[in-house]
């Protein structure tokens, strides 16, 4: 029987789930509906601000989704008729679906700040009309910048702007930067080289308020009642907002579609709970797989399984989602940071007792050329299970946060990483005597 599926969204989780339809039900009829003009790579921004990357390079082709027989229409829905089973979209066509998956992602969060609507030298960072608005402010005239945030994609805007030649501020609420990801005493080197590139950064301290004149914002008031001037020499220094994500979900308000404070609500199967609608990707309300409370996590590594769990249940299997252990990563250049699953301070905001350990080896044979040392944090609940990791070092530090995710995931203890069995490589890794992930466990260890 040929069904007829509507996607609508176009970022990694309509994606994903468009070629696994497609792939495996050659005979449905599967259409994407896109309002964006193509799919952007959009933690790639950055290095297109930087100058490293073309604009149209990191456009995906309209081929990723059209090669495999999904029709794509570029278009924004407007209205959905659960009753009816049909999709309108703008230009006014109705699309009739068997099966909906809902995928429209997340917007940028833009603080109600005073003074900040309607300026026009503040952007977010998310979509490709962001990213083409931001490389047309910046101009030869261009002096000064200013990032709210200094979470993942706020330290690879700091830094892209500081390498466009603009004085660069970081203001970040919290007391150190990327708070959702690490803990304190694991960034201190982070910090000390955003400031060696020149970067000024500010923690523990927020915008209270911008002031205007006319449409450019000329100033950013700190709730320290510190000021940052700006366009004193003109009107093209900028604002770059990084502070997180909310739900598309405008289109869905009002209808039986359940939406809580981060998304629609579904089960472990993406179900929405109205019958034959899915839901996946940023625009979805999930659990953390550690303690099954409901936890931020707008991610495209989330967004990518969650989106095949509701397509291989949309065929007809069983499938089931265990919920965000939230694995990231980012550069300060020449550091590589990572962390995965709870963090410590989280864990103490959460009123969990646990214990860290600490292991700290070079990522190559310490005489190799280009060795650069590696640090790894691990947190552990008092009974010694593995609630999270952290990683900074010159190299190779993703690859190792994806290792502790699948610990995570496995219900490792600190026994089972202690007898972790590695390998060894002078070009590697660290001398077959250690390792430091084995080594932070044993620290850990010590102190249950």
């Amino acid at each position: 029987m040929v069904e007829k599926i509507v996607i609508l969204g176009g970022g990694p989780a309509g994606i994903t789930a468009s070629k696994m339809l497609r792939k495996n039900k050659p005979d449905w009829d599967v259409t994407m509906v896109r309002p964006e003009p193509s799919s952007l790579i959009y933690c790639a921004i950055p290095y297109v601000v930087e100058g490293l990357l073309e604009a149209d390079g990191v456009c995906k082709s309209d081929d990723i989704v059209t090669e495999t027989g999904t029709k794509l229409i570029k278009d924004s829905a407007t209205e959905v008729d659960f009753d009816k089973k049909t999709v309108k979209v703008s230009s006014g066509d109705e699309l009739p679906y068997d099966k909906l998956l809902i995928a429209l992602g997340a917007r940028p969060v833009m603080p109600p700040l005073e003074g900040m609507a309607g300026a026009k030298n503040t952007f977010p960072v998310k979509t490709e009309e962001d990213l083409r608005a931001i490389l047309k402010a910046i101009t030869p005239g261009s002096r000064k910048a200013l990032v709210i945030g200094a979470g993942n994609i706020g330290i690879e805007m700091a830094q892209a702007l500081k390498k466009r030649g603009l004085d660069t501020y970081m203001v970040e609420m919290a007391k150190h930067v990327l708070p959702a990801m690490m803990d304190g005493d694991m960034v201190s080197e982070v910090e000390a080289g955003l400031r060696d590139k020149g970067i000024d950064l500010i923690t523990g301290v927020g915008v209270d308020s911008l002031e205007r004149r006319g449409e450019v914002v000329s100033k950013a008031v700190l709730s320290d009642e510190r000021e940052i001037v700006l366009n004193d020499e003109g009107e093209d220094d900028l604002i770059i907002v990084s502070v997180g994500v909310r739900p598309e979900v405008d289109i869905l308000k009002g209808t039986e579609i359940p939406i809580g404070p981060m998304g629609i609500l579904v089960n472990e199967r993406m179900e929405t709970g109205v019958p034959d609608v899915w839901a996946a990707g940023d625009v979805c309300q999930y659990r953390s797989f550690l303690d099954e409370e409901i936890i931020g996590g707008k991610l495209a590594t989330n967004a990518v399984p969650m989106a095949k769990v509701a397509a291989r249940n949309m065929m007809g299997t069983n499938w089931t989602y265990d919920g965000f252990v939230n694995g990231a990563a980012t550069v300060v250049d020449p550091l590589r940071i990572g962390g995965v699953g709870f963090s410590e301070e989280t864990c103490v905001k959460k009123g969990m007792k646990v214990v860290t350990g600490k292991g700290k080896t070079t990522t190559r044979f310490p005489m190799m050329p280009g060795a650069t040392e590696v640090t790894v944090k691990l947190i552990f609940t008092e009974e010694g299970k593995l609630v999270g990791g952290q990683v900074v070092g010159g190299e190779a530090v993703a690859e190792r946060i994806d290792t502790l995710t699948m610990a995570i995931k496995a219900g490792f203890s600190v026994k089972d990483l202690m007898s972790f069995d590695y390998c060894s490589q002078p070009w590697q890794t660290f001398f077959p005597a250690s390792n430091a992930i084995v080594a932070a466990a044993e620290d850990g260890w010590s102190k249950l």
